[in-house]
């Protein structure tokens, strides 16, 4: 269950209504909003001569504050709790310590912005947060439409399954917690075509039909708790196999688990959870490696 959330944002890239675009959530639960913004360090560090920009801070607080309370008072007239994290740091650390002392059940933040200028987190660091909090985090690449999709980016998530990454208990559990919002998922699986090289087309066959196997088990324990769900397997490279299941099934957002390796052998090894969130258009939810994130 989402109770609470916590939506860190330096506002060009999270607005008001991306944020309000998730409280559909409140039929699952969702009764807390914790907002956060990080002041970068360069903002306000000590420069020769001049010393700690003490006033800067004060401005950028004061500024992003106004935001804030203008924002917490919607929330308020919809009967909800609401917090705000205003802190001088770097996003990462600052986020995965929100997180965790909000006891956050999500987090939210926008998509990473290209630039050594505009840059406030690499991949690695998603990753980074998403072992130090043990949560999911949604990086909400939020486009202002019309679309279903962009008004209810859980309606119709695609969740890869990785069978080694010790997540598919904890994908299904999370989406169970979240039928009353979830209208279908879907379910794929990407055998890599490498690791087929020189295979027989029987034993191709042969992979097929037990991935799908495995993915009809995971549907059946969603549709039992009142989830529609449905299996795909794909052949292939993963992350452009993932992009392309997300477009034939009009995906809402693409699910992927971090992987159980440390965030140290994922940051120079590469990691789909990674690409998927930097590369793909879609929102991108990446659940925790080993913890089963459970409905109650």
């Amino acid at each position: 269950m989402i109770e609470k959330l916590l939506f860190a944002t330096r506002f060009e890239e999270l607005q008001f209504d991306a944020l309000q675009s998730l409280l559909g959530l409140r039929q699952a639960g969702l009764n807390h909003v914790v907002f956060l913004s990080v002041i970068e360090r360069d903002k306000v560090a000590m420069r020769r001569g001049a010393g700690y920009h003490k006033r800067t801070e004060v401005r950028l607080r004061e500024k992003i504050n106004i935001r804030f309370i203008d924002w917490a008072e919607t929330l308020f007239e919809q009967g909800m709790e609401v917090g705000v994290y205003i802190v001088v740091g770097g996003w990462a650390s600052q986020i995965s310590s929100a997180a965790n002392k909000e006891a956050a059940d999500l987090v939210v933040i926008g998509p990473q912005k290209k630039g050594l200028l505009t840059q406030f987190y690499t991949g690695s660091e998603l990753l980074e947060i998403v072992h130090v909090t043990q949560k999911p985090l949604l990086v909400y690449k939020y486009h202002s439409s019309e679309s279903k999709s962009a008004r209810e980016p859980f309606a119709h998530p695609l969740v890869a399954v990785d069978f080694e990454s010790g997540g598919s208990r904890s994908v299904v559990s999370f989406f169970k917690s979240l039928k009353a919002v979830v209208e279908e998922v879907t379910l794929i699986h990407v055998v890599h075509e490498k690791k087929l090289k020189g295979e027989s087309a029987m034993a191709v066959q042969g992979a097929r039909r037990e991935s799908r196997r495995q993915l009809e088990t995971m549907c059946d324990e969603l549709e039992e708790a009142g989830v529609e769900a449905r299996p795909r397997v794909y052949v292939g490279e993963a992350v452009s196999e993932i992009e392309r299941a997300a477009r034939e099934n009009q995906a809402s957002m693409i699910v992927t688990t971090a992987s159980l390796r440390s965030n140290i052998s994922a940051r120079f090894g590469g990691s789909v959870s990674r690409t998927v969130a930097e590369k793909t258009a879609y929102p991108t939810l990446i659940m925790p490696p080993e913890r089963v994130v459970s409905a109650s």
